[in-house]
């Protein structure tokens, strides 16, 4: 079976009505990764820290993350992190809602002086839309230009066309529906009642009506089942009811795959209450309901105690399962993964020993209720006495106030009357208890009990979860042991990497060690030439003159453009620090493509031409000393002497992914850049905005590394705008 990648419209419902829960939670910071994994790091006051993960590529899925399953923050942060954290630092969040039945969140956020509506898309290609609180667009992740609808900065949001919600369709529209359909049962619940393809099928389970029906054949017996299983669904939506569970497939004898445990317990029917871990095997399917259909199917279900955190463990394990079968000869990280095992316990114990409080905590408070009887027993009597005479809440509360004013310990010992609740909290021997106001002492403190007893069912399962911990950790351990001991695969990435004489296949490595390296130009436009010589222009008029007036220094050449807009861009002798070498003489190739470098950033590209003038002058030629009754704007400067004119030089850019020695994108003319890059693609002058070409540049790269993760951290589409000229370009065709 397939594993799921894609929330469902169902999912999504159930998803907005547990996410409801944080409303009002502060954003500290948010984060891009890649080009379609979205964080959003928030502070609940009652819970704490909450990470909001969205993502809308190839997995498309909006769920909290545990906060120790969030990955290094990025680098870098591009300009739509950017953006968002100008709008949402220090913003509550409002509400969450999904439009209509379709699969679009819409998440509302209020500060001060703004309010931001973020639209995610989890259809087609996927789409986040940021807009300001009339549904303007400030910025989208992918421009949408269709007949049909339109998302693009400066335009309103529109949304898709209106389709049928099943889940509150009337029986005539249901029954109009259907009988509008030429197909079977099924496939029409699926399309015309957007149910898709699965929920569908559950639908015809739970009803008990054929799949494969003609909707000819379908009478009112069966519509009205049918109609029937999708009320009950649509009751526990709204309610709330979910009971999530994640589908596991097992391998055909049985066996399980090797997975650490968290804190839970197993119940009798071999389902997880919620607080289980990893059992093992493959996941395939998450959702907020048991489902007969898999059921049928053989996939073995393990239960969670809400729908984000079983969409949190699944998507985790989702991303493990594909790591472990994408074939990899490097020495995994044992040390991480034993450091995980250790703190999964640790969390576990800590889990045991706050099971041992509570329930201690709850049988003391049941016991100074007995001890406290006849105290407890009036206060009781006193509400239901009231509540029988009409008495309102308020008034109860008032009359309780009144009496510890007056000294009567009954109602002093009253600290809150909760009418929405029917509940009086009472404060005995310093120990706040909540009491139900239509039971006796004797059912109050059974249910204090009660509570005691299922807080040490809790604890029994986290001390069974533990002990499976502890086996996975020495497993790790001896697997461990087992490769250092030269047991391991005998293909390893050790071994590849410390031969020297064998080349590395970086494309096919399962996993690329990160080294970055922020070099001191790295906020410049520059490249390496194929004789190493660093080549550095200015992106603006503040780095023209940075450039010219810091790291301008003699035996530099200094090339531009005889059209007006160019880089100042410079051809370095050596780097700051390093002495002087007036005397140096530049390679041919160096000097070509250092002119190269000059004409593809200036405006010559801008203006779609495939070729400029460049000239080329010596560091001491250049000044910011104007002659008398000249003037240099900001960035500009003037040239004494003669100039080397390189015609007709052709623009050329290229960008690429070096792995080593340092693991970063870089960019220029291509001839610069191929002997340093595991692979190019190369750009020319075309009509696609900068953005847009260097997404289309990101999705090529995760096509050609077997470690798409690397790609991510490495060679993200911001990243990739930094290398790409001013203007239109498009792909070169090779």
């Amino acid at each position: 079976m397939d594993q799921k990648r894609e929330l469902s419209s169902v999912d999504l419902a159930a998803v907005v009505a547990e996410l409801s829960a944080y409303d009002g939670a502060k954003v500290d910071k948010v984060y891009l990764y890649g080009d379609d994994l979205l964080r959003l790091k928030m502070r609940d006051f009652d819970r704490g820290r909450v990470e909001l993960f969205v993502e809308v590529g190839e997995t498309k899925r909006v769920h909290t993350v545990a906060p120790e399953r969030v990955p290094d923050a990025p680098g870098r942060p591009p300009h739509f992190a950017k953006m968002l954290r100008s709008r949402l630092s220090g913003a509550d969040f409002v509400e969450v809602s999904q439009y209509e039945f379709d699969r679009i969140l819409e998440f509302v956020f209020d500060r001060d002086d703004e309010t931001t509506r973020i639209i995610v898309e989890l259809f087609g290609e996927g789409n986040v839309a940021v807009t300001d609180g009339e549904y303007e667009v400030v910025d989208s992740l992918e421009t949408v230009r269709l007949k049909s609808r339109t998302v693009a900065p400066g335009s309103r949001y529109e949304f898709p066309e209106s389709r049928v919600d099943p889940l509150t369709v009337s029986r005539e529209t249901f029954d109009r529906q259907m009988a509008d359909s030429d197909t079977d049962v099924v496939r029409t619940l699926a399309t015309q009642l957007n149910f898709g393809g699965l929920y569908a099928e559950e639908i015809c389970t739970r009803a008990g009506v054929e799949k494969t029906l003609d909707i000819a054949e379908a009478g009112d017996d069966e519509y009205e089942r049918l109609y029937g299983a999708v009320e009950r669904l649509a009751i526990d939506v709204r309610t709330g009811a979910f009971d999530p569970r994640i589908y596991v497939e097992r391998d055909s004898d049985g066996a399980e795959s090797a997975g650490a445990a968290d804190a839970g317990e197993s119940s009798d029917d071999g389902e997880t209450d919620g607080t289980a871990g990893d059992s093992g095997g493959r996941v395939v399917d998450v959702t907020p309901f048991p489902l007969e259909e898999h059921q049928a199917a053989g996939l073995e279900p393990e239960g969670r105690d809400s729908f984000l955190d079983a969409l949190d463990e699944y998507f985790h394990r989702l991303e493990r399962d594909e790591q472990e079968d994408e074939p990899g000869s490097q020495r995994p990280d044992f040390e991480a993964e034993i450091e995980k095992q250790r703190r999964i316990i640790d969390q576990q114990e800590g889990a045991i020993e706050e099971f041992e409080r509570e329930a201690e905590a709850e049988r003391e408070r049941a016991e100074l209720l007995y001890a406290n009887y006849g105290l407890v027993d009036e206060i009781l009597s006193t509400v239901r006495q009231a509540r029988e005479s009409g008495t309102p809440w308020d008034e109860i509360d008032a009359r309780f106030s009144e009496g510890a004013d007056q000294g009567i310990d009954a109602a002093a010992a009253v600290v809150d009357v909760d009418g929405a609740n029917g509940r009086v909290t009472v404060q005995v021997e310093g120990e706040r208890i909540p009491l139900e106001a239509d039971a006796g002492v004797e059912k109050n403190a059974d249910r204090l009990y009660t509570e005691a007893k299922r807080i040490e069912e809790k604890k029994a399962g986290a001390e069974a979860a533990i002990e499976d911990t502890r086996e996975a950790l020495a497993d790790l351990k001896a697997r461990r042991d087992a490769w250092e001991a030269g047991e391991g695969p005998d293909d390893g990435a050790d071994e590849e990497m410390n031969d020297e004489d064998r080349e590395i296949d970086w494309l096919a490595r399962s996993s690329i060690p990160i080294r970055e390296n922020e070099p001191w130009y790295g906020r410049f436009r520059w490249v390496h030439t194929s004789d190493d010589f660093l080549v550095i222009g200015g992106r603006n008029a503040d780095q023209n003159e940075e450039l010219v007036n810091k790291y301008l220094e003699p035996g530099d050449r200094v090339f531009h453009t005889q059209a007006h807009g160019g880089p100042v861009t410079v051809l370095k002798a050596t780097d700051p620090g390093e002495s002087s070498r007036p005397d140096i003489e530049f390679p041919d190739t160096s000097i070509e493509q250092a002119a190269q470098f000059a004409v593809s950033y200036a405006s010559v590209w801008k203006d779609g031409r495939y070729a400029g003038d460049v000239y080329a002058v010596d560091a001491d030629q250049v000044t910011k000393t104007p002659e008398s009754g000249e003037y240099l704007e900001k960035g500009g400067f003037a040239i004494r002497g003669d100039r080397t004119y390189h015609r007709d030089t052709p623009v050329g850019v290229a960008i690429g992914v070096q792995c080593e020695p340092w693991t970063r994108v870089i960019g220029g003319p291509p001839a610069a850049i191929a002997d340093r890059s595991v692979t190019t693609i190369a750009v020319e002058p075309g009509r696609y905005a900068q953005g847009d070409v260097a997404k289309r540049i990101y999705r090529e790269l995760r096509e050609r590394f077997a470690d798409e993760s690397f790609v991510r951290k490495v060679a993200s589409p911001d990243r990739i705008q930094h290398f790409l000229p001013p203007g239109g370009s498009r792909i070169k065709d090779d």
